[in-house]
This record gives C-alpha cells, structure tokens and sequence, in this order.
C-alpha cells in the first residue's frame, strides 16, 4: 500500500484569485508559481510513493503538467482542500495514507511531512495528524500584526497533554500578554496547514455536516473535531527554516525574503 502527497488547488480562492499561479522569486532571482513550489517541496520526501497536483482549474493544470507534475482532475463542487483529496482519493488504489501538502506552503521542509507520516502512523486511534511549530517572538508578532491590521494571517493550535488537537483558530491563541524576544520560544503554535489522513476518514469527511465552528473559522480540519475524530498533532522543529503560508498578496515580498534569506533557488 502506498503513501501519496496530494496538493490541492483552486483558482477561484475567495481572498486570493489565481494564487497557485502567482510568481515568487527565489534565492537566484528565477521565478516559479506557488503550485510549483508547493509540488518541489513534495518531490523531496523520499517517503511519499507518488505526489499529484489535484485541481478543477484547466489553468493549473497545464501549469503543473508543464513542469512535470503528475494532475487529478476534481470537480469544483469540493469546498475546501480536504474535500479535493478525498476526490482524489477515488482516483487511486492501495492507499495505506493520503498527505494533503497545501498548495500555498511552499516552504514546507521536507523533515515536517516525514515527521507527519510517522506521528499518524504511531497514533493508531487518530484520524489525521497535522504539525504544528512552536512560535518564536518574531513568529509570534508577525501573527499578532497580521490581525491588527485586518488580515487573516496564520493559524494557531491548542493542543492537550498528548498532542491531540483540542482547537484551532485564525485568531492568535492561547492569549498571553507578554514580550518575547525574537528568538525566544513562546507558548502558541503556529498550526501548519498540511494534513495526512487514513483513508476510510478522508472518504467520510465530505458526508459530515459543516459544523458551527468550521463555518465561523473557515478552518477545514475543525470538521474532524466536531465530528468526534481524534487530531493528532506533531511538533516540528524548524531547524533554522523560515515558515509561513501565502494567504494574502502581502504575503509575496515576506515569502520572497525569506526564500532570499534561506538561500532557497
């Protein structure tokens, strides 16, 4: 049975039409579209058997065929990423596990998606299992700025004392009042929007209700917890890697920086 990365991508983004397709510039000052970067990424976890750009969008999927991807072509009926590879899924035979690497966190390190596999496959009650990243104060007021200037930025996640997922939210939590160093670790985690699931979850997932909390959030993996699934969460160490989603079009400098910075092509 194998392990498979399904990206997910739609044009029609309500906050960012196009995103899969918007251009970064890299380290050498070549450009590649998001859902290429997303799909590199992949391409270097040597655990996954096969990685598929899953999508509705003619636009993107000539894009990703053009360099190499391999395409599954979904309805636009899916309403969110999970919904999409749940598509995919009735596309593929002898799954053990789907990864569903969003298609706008193109600076996923490989180590995160491995550690993930392995935190689902030792948890045998989970339904899914998601990483989360201990913020540092830099990481933390990025968040806290993102929100005081009106824009839904990162997520955050609360977890209890087995890693199991107990909330995630685009607001910053847990609330705390203090100043951190930028280097210093801080108490929030920074949910880190890439999911592996079991498949008999992921084919159940579209048939449960959008429940009130996946509605006021707009957060897909709330769906898990308000049907009763167990979440786990597996803490990933950044090792001196930037991370951060592209959510809004100010998101591109900050990306491109850190690219820049990383020395990533």
């Amino acid at each position: 049975m194998s392990t498979v990365c399904v990206i997910p991508a739609r044009y029609a983004s309500s906050r960012y039409p196009g995103k899969p397709l918007v251009m970064l510039r890299g380290a050498t000052g070549a450009a590649q579209s998001l859902i290429e970067r997303s799909w590199r990424a992949a391409c270097e976890v040597a655990a996954f058997d096969a990685v598929y750009v899953a999508t509705d969008d003619d636009r993107i999927a000539d894009a990703a065929r053009a360099f190499g991807a391999s395409v599954l072509m979904t309805s636009s009926e899916a309403r969110n990423g999970t919904e999409r590879c749940a598509e995919a899924l009735d596309q593929l035979d002898d799954v053990e596990m789907v990864v569903n690497l969003q298609g706008d966190a193109p600076l996923t390190p490989p180590w995160f998606l491995s550690a993930l596999i392995e935190g689902l496959r030792a948890d045998p009650k989970a339904a899914l299992a998601t990483p989360i990243l201990r913020c540092d104060g830099e990481t933390l007021a990025a968040l806290k700025a993102d929100r005081a200037a009106g824009r839904v930025g990162g997520t955050t996640a609360v977890v209890d004392h087995a890693m199991r997922g107990l909330y995630f939210s685009k607001e910053v939590i847990p609330f705390t009042s203090e100043t951190y160093a930028p280097d210093a670790p801080t108490p929030v985690f920074h949910h880190v929007g890439v999911y592996a699931y079991r498949p008999d979850a992921l084919r159940a997932y579209p048939g449960w209700p959008i429940g009130p909390l996946e509605m006021l959030e707009g957060l897909e993996q709330l769906r898990f917890l308000e049907a009763g699934q167990t979440v786990r969460c597996v803490e990933v160490e950044a090792r001196g890697r930037k991370f951060w989603e592209l959510n809004n079009p100010e998101d591109v400098p900050r990306i491109e920086a850190m690219l820049a910075e990383m020395g990533l092509p």
